[in-house]
């Protein structure tokens, strides 16, 4: 099928505003939308690597390098561009950085996300928000089991902490201002650690390997034995995706917040990650970190999708195996050979999920 018919035809042509489009998982959501005639425009920093997925691909669509702080730069976009829907991913997302960093991250990733739905009230053409949180918004006790979305929100980090409390104003405006009654729905994602190409960020497992094995150097992982659901890239913003189309049809039960994780066999260790990595770059090589920081990390944190499973109709197209090779193949083949496979691994995804009747390829 055409790629631009996915989720009923929804995106094509629709204007779409993406913030957080210079980050990874933002990049991806773009390339993706781009490739199904959507009319975007990105609104971001500008990116803090030297390597940098979104230059990289060299996206034709237009964007604003500000801050989300900046209320009044902000606001000129959205009464410039008209968005239908708002994908809000602009997102201070790094654990460790926010231990450094506290007030910037609650900054950005409190009064960033009301700058997002308070402009988002004040404009008449927007009809959807999705606003993409994270798995760490939950107050984590170290279940053995998934949390669910009606558990309570928490969070010991501050990147955590900021989280919860972005789930927590996302439902009261919600319950105040997009409530189903007016013209916009409300819905926010929730997803677990994500992996693919394309990701150069500081103190994240992924591309700590890659970045030490294209050198041929090693990279020292910390908690080796901490447990997360690793998923790729497209799997989350599949969900984010099926959202957006579900609240532009008007479809006010959806209006929610929603878990996009992996099936339970990939909820993997780090070491275990970093060893199935290794499998399929043999340049990889990590050591344990002797380091004993005072930071705390969760050591189990797993995400139970019933919900999004069972009402959404949302789940993983990829396996952890596929993930994995996905993910480690894309950064050899670009350290090795220059490529950039990108567009490649999106249309296969599509091909995959067509393959298994994926309710948004029908």
């Amino acid at each position: 099928m055409e790629i631009s018919e996915l989720f009923s035809g929804a995106y094509k042509g629709r204007k779409c505003l993406v913030t957080g489009d210079s980050g990874f998982k933002g990049s991806w959501l773009v390339a993706w939308l781009t490739q199904m005639g959507a009319e975007v425009k990105g609104y971001a920093l500008a990116p803090v690597t030297t390597k940098n997925h979104k230059e990289l691909l060299q996206t034709d669509y237009e964007f604003v390098e500000d801050n989300i702080l900046n209320y009044d730069s902000l606001k000129s976009v959205f009464e410039e561009f008209q968005p239908e829907i708002v994908f809000h991913l602009a997102a201070q997302a790094l654990v460790k950085y926010s231990y450094d960093n506290p007030i910037e991250t609650y900054q950005t990733n409190v009064i960033g996300t009301l700058n997002i739905f308070e402009i988002s009230r004040q404009t008449a053409s927007v009809k959807a928000i999705v606003n993409v949180t994270s798995d760490k918004c939950y107050e984590n006790r170290e279940w053995i089991w998934g949390y669910r979305e009606n558990d309570a929100m928490g969070g010991h980090d501050p990147y955590s902490s900021s989280k919860g409390c972005a789930e927590l104003l996302t439902q009261s405006y919600r319950k105040s201002f997009f409530d189903g009654k007016g013209k916009t729905l409300l819905a926010s994602g929730r997803a677990g650690n994500v992996i693919g190409g394309g990701d150069w960020s500081q103190d994240r497992l992924i591309p700590d390997l890659v970045k030490a094995a294209a050198i041929e150097g090693t990279t020292e992982i910390r908690n080796p034995l901490a447990t997360r659901p690793w998923q790729h890239v497209l799997d989350p913003i599949s969900g984010y995706l099926m959202l957006g189309w579900k609240l532009l049809r008007g479809e006010k039960e959806f209006a929610e917040g929603w878990n996009f994780g992996p099936d339970l066999s990939s909820n993997l260790s780090v070491r275990e990650i970093a060893d199935e990595a290794r499998s399929v770059w043999s340049k990889i090589e990590y050591t344990v970190s002797s380091d004993k920081n005072n930071h705390h990390e969760a050591n189990l944190l797993m995400l139970d999708c019933s919900k999004s499973n069972k009402l959404l109709k949302w789940t993983p197209v990829w396996d952890r195996s596929e993930t994995i090779r996905k993910t480690i193949m894309w950064y050899k083949d670009f350290y090795e050979s220059g490529v950039v496979n990108t567009e490649e691994d999106i249309t296969q995804y599509v091909r995959d999920a067509v393959t298994k009747n994926k309710v948004w390829t029908l």
